[in-house]
């Protein structure tokens, strides 16, 4: 199985459409880049203001092209607007495994069920057209925020790893924590929950 399997894939609800990312996408984001320099306050690599959006966009594209990582871009069909962005990253399909993350929208989309539609139509696809058998989730032990999104889907908290990442413009470092669901887990309930609250 390989990459290939997805290059064109569009995911899409009546709420939401994700699209591959491409590089005249920075057009799209720029007003979330531009005036919510926020949104990345846990992230290592920056999407704020025009060049640190265009580097963005460039290096999840060299990603896509080595085969490792997947970008989407994500509107929201309700508002008629461009929200934000996700991705699967570390994409091993021999072991069946990857990682959904990277994901970020303005303000005006949180809290407003957009990111379960995402994440529904994600996991659909990492576990029933991909086949995979586990999707990972990490994020900054601070990141509260975060953290219960991902818990709110079903995901189930693995633990810590401590001391693990740097953090931006500081001598610290930062604890991640990771989170998953298993292919059975989605087929036995949490696909079901996560319908209930679309």
């Amino acid at each position: 199985m390989s990459l290939v399997l997805f290059q064109n894939t569009i995911l899409e609800d009546e709420t939401v459409l994700l699209r591959p990312l491409l590089e005249s996408d920075v057009e799209n984001l720029m007003e979330i880049s531009i005036n919510e320099p926020e949104t990345w306050k846990y992230s290592l690599v920056q999407a704020n203001g025009k060049e640190n959006l265009e580097k963005y966009i460039q290096i999840a594209l060299k990603a896509k092209e080595n085969g490792v990582e997947f970008p989407f871009i994500v509107f929201d069909k309700k508002s008629g607007k461009y929200a934000g962005s996700t991705r699967f990253y570390d994409i091993n399909l021999e072991f069946k495994t990857l990682q959904l993350g990277y994901t970020w929208y303005g303000g005006a989309f949180r809290g407003t069920g957009l990111n379960k539609h995402c994440k529904f139509l994600l996991l659909q696809f990492a576990f029933e057209t991909l086949g995979v058998e586990r999707v990972e989730f990490r994020a900054d032990n601070n990141n509260e925020r975060s953290i219960a999104a991902m818990k709110s889907i079903g995901c189930k908290v693995e633990g810590v790893l401590r001391n693990h990442m740097p953090t931006l413009g500081s001598d610290a470092r930062r604890d991640s924590i990771i989170l998953s669901i298993l292919r059975n887990e989605w087929f036995d309930d949490v696909k079901e929950n996560l319908k209930r609250k679309l």
